[in-house]
């Protein structure tokens, strides 16, 4: 996943034609911790869609203006909208994540 570190930068990748996958976290988040041990193996299932990470820290204006609440939370953009968001209480398990992506990305 490449990370976001502006404010910038995060509204020219959600313009995307096609579907972003962003994920919000930060270092301190236990639950965030847990999801990088499983995570690796949804990026890869996923790899024809582009993954970012943003650290809700670092970019506290995008996190607020999209909504986030829990982290982590993985959003989809596209053409700068949002266009599903999962959020933290429902990213607990590889399985919840896949079931978001599939019903949320034209496979």
């Amino acid at each position: 996943m490449q990370g976001i570190h502006k404010t910038e930068d995060f509204n020219s990748t959600i313009n995307s034609n096609h579907p972003v996958i962003v994920k919000f976290e930060a270092d301190w988040c236990p639950d965030c911790k847990a999801m990088d041990m499983w995570i690796d193996p949804i990026v890869e299932k996923y790899n024809n869609y582009s993954w970012y990470v943003v650290d809700r820290d670092e970019l506290e204006d995008v996190t607020t203006e999209n909504d986030v609440m829990g982290i982590p939370s993985i959003l989809i953009f596209q053409n700068g909208e949002k266009l599903a968001h999962l959020h933290s209480a429902n990213a607990k398990s590889p399985e919840q994540v896949e079931s978001f992506l599939d019903e949320n990305l034209n496979q």
